[in-house]
């Protein structure tokens, strides 16, 4: 995983792991990887990643089992992809929106775009 400098570890490393429960590579209800491997594999602190997993229980996405360890929530991808919904409509849409009005694109411009959000529905 290569860590970028605008964006704190702990976070960046909570991206990777929803990222994956959001693929299927962590499944809902399964155990999530130890704080102490993902801190070797990761090349970071263990509080680090204690952080990580502290902060996605505090977002109900991690459930933490005394004496046994971390397991995916069995609704984390719904409240994931709620997550990450809220924060493109107030973070990133925005910005898209502005750089479309300052290229003057338009519907033709932004089929595939367009196509992407209909084959959603």
């Amino acid at each position: 995983m290569e860590f970028e400098s605008h964006k704190s570890i702990y976070l960046q490393i909570a991206d990777n792991i929803c990222n994956q429960i959001l693929k299927g590579e962590l499944e809902q209800g399964k155990r999530a990887p130890s704080i102490r491997n993902l801190a070797v594999e990761l090349e970071v602190n263990r509080n680090t990643v204690m952080r990580t997993f502290t902060y996605l229980q505090n977002e109900n996405i991690l459930i933490n089992k005394r004496g046994v360890g971390f397991f995916v929530a069995e609704d984390a991808i719904k409240r994931i992809l709620e997550n990450e919904k809220n924060t493109f409509f107030k973070t990133e849409l925005p910005y898209l929106l502005e750089r479309i009005q300052l290229l003057k694109l338009n519907s033709s411009d932004l089929q595939k775009l367009i196509t992407t959000i209909k084959n959603n529905d």
